[in-house]
């Protein structure tokens, strides 16, 4: 059996709900870029880790504190590129939404320099079956 990518790897380091634990996984001016026509008040580049941090409070706060993440499978794109499949799970305004996205994460000699974050924005998501859940 082959090693993991080292994107997967790193990835499986990083907790995003917790940036200062895992700071060195990130580039200084890593940009997060998030487009939700649910959520527009969080749209836009969060630039940085406190971006990041920034962006995630706000999340928690308006779903509060109900969202997460389920990764469902990643795929490295060459050495700089990695594919990233979730299931997020958040409550607004006292209605469940499970979301499919796609994240693409762009990695810089080894650490993390800008994530998009792509919603499916037209369908439902069918939920998966329970496990435990991981921000990332």
């Amino acid at each position: 059996m082959s090693d993991p990518h080292p994107n997967i790897t790193r990835l499986e380091s990083i907790d995003i709900m917790n940036i200062d634990a895992c700071a060195d996984a990130f580039t200084d001016d890593v940009v997060f870029r998030y487009f939700n026509p649910q959520l527009p008040k969080l749209a836009g580049d969060h630039v940085g880790r406190e971006g990041i941090k920034s962006f995630f409070a706000k999340l928690g706060e308006v779903s509060k504190g109900t969202f997460s993440v389920r990764p469902v499978n990643a795929w490295p794109v060459g050495n700089e590129l990695l594919v990233v499949q979730t299931q997020n799970t958040l409550t607004l305004d006292d209605e469940k939404i499970v979301t499919d996205v796609v994240l693409v994460w762009r990695f810089v000699d080894g650490k993390v320099a800008e994530i998009w974050d792509i919603p499916s924005l037209f369908t439902d998501a069918v939920p998966l079956p329970a496990t435990s859940t991981r921000a990332g």
